[in-house]
């Protein structure tokens, strides 16, 4: 379908990429991934056509068909949602035209308007269309509202649209699930996943991505390269090649330091001038191996802890909250302990941002009451919260105010982790775009942590390299954190527990979200988030909003003492597992480690180097037992949090 062939492209200084080839076949789903500013929207535009080479050449076949969702912003007229999403060519457009400048249906031209449209197919397009505007969210009453009404990423979710009912050979999407609500982008997920065409794809969204793609293109270190399979298959593949660059180039280090060595020794010698020039020349004309990036390299910050919270941090109790007829919260009871993380999940319209601007003071109340804990700072991340911006300040200034103990050179470093790369610090905050603001906002929270912090969305904006950076920040904070996302890796990482949210009902689970995914019955990790399913936990650390099931009630306190008894014992089994398996794989892992010291040892033998056999096979065998210790190391980690989460 494509074929691309010594493409390169650079803005004044800065390179993007040099000499890259890429192929894509029909039937691809491919990922398009890589630092922000490393070219992928560029590549995007090229492929287009929309901005050329420096040098390069690119190859489509015949009569491919192309649909291209912008990032931020696509045109829109008059035209209604429904026209807007039928509109898959320019004749059809006219059409369209014709019906808003005639829309009497006796006038001539409005019955030439309808012949036209029928003649296109036009009016089989409807039901698709529509079909496709309910899987992203629009209702009915939506389709024949004017577009040019709706917020930009409701346009943004209509031009999606018009590119699904359109079906091109070729759909490439630029950070499309911005825009979409987490059932919305179940459900796109899903279609993509039976597409008929090709599609590439740029985005952040790790879950995504595996659930997405057969193959991944990462533009990085001005190369474009293409990994088979999902996502996490190029983590795993990317780290092993990356470690065979590192091996190649220490290898060729050492060569030449030996025939450098050689050279210094014999220059002044005559009966060794032949063989001195010999290896000048070797030197001279050896293709020098780059020092790769390392696959474990991270940024690491020490961030301010904020003042210590008591150990009850806030308690709401019997709170009734709504939006004029509409009750969300009936009877809720909650009440959070230091250290608690905290991911809320559950359907979209369930309450659980409602419940993180209840947690911050932030909606008045029709009953009940909020009771703040000892010495309790809040500090609550919603995107409006850019607004509280000084759009006076720069970027820097913003950031650093009122800070004392941290470095420039800390801040800065923290600003190019969220995208405020080199002279962008030094930008007036009033000319940044609302998610740059959401970004600075984000950075601020984390230079000024409160003991309690509320985020929602946090990861949308970021990349998946700023996705890291706060995952890092935030695994060193000592407070308490409650957070709603929609990225399924940044809770794995984050939440050691989860709150199901539906109904205004709330149902806690005492453990991570693996922990919750296996005892609610989820079917998916994504569907886990918005899943409306009943509590299919046994009774052990089951709570609502306080109040108790009507078998609860009718339990004597003897049936209630033997269940609880019931309850404890199948806890303690269930730890004691939890024990043994941590016991069998710390063996398997001091084992591993061990063959690991043995076969890194011969790799560094000078010896094993003149039979290159051997040195493939101790090079397999290395790459793969570094790639079962990664994955005991996981499997380790997770089983610990588990038990931790039996004893906390």
């Amino acid at each position: 379908m494509l074929i691309v062939s010594g493409l390169s492209k650079a803005y004044g200084g800065n390179t993007l990429f040099t000499n890259a080839s890429l192929r894509l076949q029909r039937g691809e789903r491919i990922g398009l991934i890589g630092p922000n500013g490393a070219g992928k929207t560029t590549l995007f535009r090229i492929l287009l056509g929309q901005e050329e080479a420096d040098s390069g050449d690119i190859q489509w076949e015949k009569n491919t068909l192309t649909g291209f969702l912008p990032q931020e912003s696509a045109p829109v007229g008059e035209e209604t949602v429904l026209q807007l999403a039928t509109a898959i060519s320019p004749e059809i457009s006219a059409v369209h035209q014709l019906f808003r400048d005639y829309p009497d249906p006796e006038h001539e031209k409005h019955h030439e308007a309808l012949a036209r449209y029928a003649d296109l197919d036009g009016f089989s397009l409807e039901p698709v269309a529509k079909k496709i505007l309910a899987g992203l969210a629009f209702k009915e009453a939506d389709f024949l509202r004017p577009a040019r009404t709706l917020s930009g990423g409701w346009i943004m979710r209509a031009h999606l649209a018009r590119l699904l009912v359109q079906k091109p050979d070729l759909l490439m999407l630029d950070e499309p699930t911005n825009h979409l609500d987490l059932e919305s982008l179940t459900w796109f997920q899903d279609h993509l996943r039976g597409y008929e065409g090709s599609v590439v794809v740029i985005s952040h969204d790790r879950a995504f991505l595996n659930q997405l793609c057969n193959g991944i293109v990462e533009i990085a270190a001005q190369r474009i390269e293409k990994y088979p399979g999902n996502y996490d298959n190029f983590v795993t593949r990317k780290a092993e090649r990356l470690e065979q660059q590192w091996a190649a180039y220490q290898n060729q280090q050492k060569e030449i330091e030996r025939v450098e060595q050689f050279i210094n020794r014999f220059r002044a010698k005559a009966s060794k001038a032949a063989q001195v020039q010999s290896r000048i020349k070797y030197l001279d004309k050896l293709e020098r191996i780059p020092p790769p990036e390392r696959p474990d390299d991270t940024v690491s910050f020490r961030f301010p802890h904020p003042p210590r919270s008591g150990q009850k941090v806030i308690t709401l109790e019997n709170i009734e909250q709504g939006y004029d007829d509409h009750t969300v919260y009936r009877n809720l009871n909650l009440t959070l302990e230091r250290g608690q993380r905290i991911a809320l999940v559950g359907p979209n319209g369930a309450g659980k941002s409602t419940l993180l601007k209840i947690l911050a003071d932030l909606v008045p109340l029709r009953r009940g009451s909020r009771n703040p804990g000892l010495n309790l700072n809040v500090g609550y991340y919603a995107q409006q919260r850019s607004e509280q911006l000084d759009l006076n300040s720069s970027v820097y200034d913003e950031a650093a105010k009122g800070l004392t103990g941290i470095t420039e050179t800390d801040i800065r470093t923290l600003l190019g982790c969220f995208l405020f790369t080199g002279d962008d610090a030094d930008k007036p905050v009033r000319i940044l775009s609302g998610g740059e603001k959401s970004r600075l906002a984000l950075v601020k929270l984390l230079l000024h942590p409160p003991n309690l912090l509320l985020l929602d969305e946090p990861t949308t904006h970021l990349d998946i390299a700023s996705i890291d950076a706060l995952i890092q920040a935030l695994s060193n904070y000592p407070g308490t954190l409650v957070m709603v996302s929609h990225d399924v890796h940044f809770i794995q990482k984050i939440a050691t527990s989860v709150i199901h949210v539906n109904a205004g009902q709330l149902t806690h689970y005492a453990g991570d979200y693996e922990y919750y995914l296996r005892k609610s019955g989820a079917q998916t990790a994504r569907g886990g988030l918005i899943a409306s399913f009943e509590d299919h936990r046994p009774t052990e650390g089951r709570k609502s909003n306080g109040s108790s099931s009507s078998a609860d009630q009718n339990e004597t306190p003897k049936e209630r003492r033997r269940r609880a008894a019931e309850e404890r014992k199948a806890r303690a089994r269930e730890e004691k597992s939890w024990e043994k398996k941590i016991q069998d794989l710390e063996k398997q892992i001091i084992s591993l480690e061990e063959e690991q010291t043995r076969l890194t040892s011969q790799m560094e033998d000078p010896s094993t180097y003149n039979n290159p056999d051997r040195t493939r096979e101790i090079r397999q065998a290395l790459d793969q037992t570094v790639t079962k210790l990664k994955s005991l190391n996981e499997s380790w980690e997770k089983a610990t949090e588990q038990l931790m989460s039996f004893q906390g």
